[in-house]
């Protein structure tokens, strides 16, 4: 049962941003204090990334855990409508995957940061998004293919993987 009544929930839910989110603010405001230019959600690419980088051939992915499925803490699937919350869940896994791989495909490098990088017990959030700055500009000038910060913790019914 939602601690919640509808309306109240779906307000809640409306608010919600997919573009333009405090972290991917707080990630950019660093990457360019340490000198980095991107262009925002460009519609060329698959997935309009979040921040591409045509410089490095690279775009950075921020991700929720819970929209995208990560398997953390972070992402339980709610108690109610429980099969529709899988198949949702799982379909933006799906989908979030077909993105990278053609993202990939047409030669495009790719970091995914985890909100579960920032948000766990014990972890100052703007320390760790420091950290996470830091290893987003190694990446970008590295030679890497991929990147997720942190690793991909997904088990999708009892199975390790991505």
């Amino acid at each position: 049962m939602d601690i919640v009544n509808s309306t109240t929930r779906s307000r809640m839910m409306s608010a919600v941003r997919s573009e333009n989110t405090l972290v991917e603010m707080e990630i950019r405001r660093r990457l360019f204090a340490l000198g980095f230019r991107y262009r925002l959600h460009d519609r060329r690419l698959p997935g309009r990334p979040d921040l591409v980088f045509p410089q490095y051939t690279a775009v950075i992915l921020v991700h929720g855990c819970f929209w995208h499925h990560h398997g953390c803490h972070l992402s339980e699937i709610p108690q109610t409508r429980r099969d529709w919350w899988k198949r949702k869940l799982l379909g933006n896994r799906r989908r979030d995957r077909r993105v990278v791989s053609e993202l990939h495909d047409r030669g495009w490098r790719t970091l995914t940061i985890w909100e579960c990088s920032f948000r766990r017990r014990g972890t100052r959030r703007q320390s760790a998004l420091d950290r996470i700055a830091v290893r987003a500009a190694a990446f970008l000038r590295s030679r890497r293919s991929t990147l997720e910060i942190p690793a991909s913790e997904i088990v999708i019914r009892g199975r390790t993987g991505g």
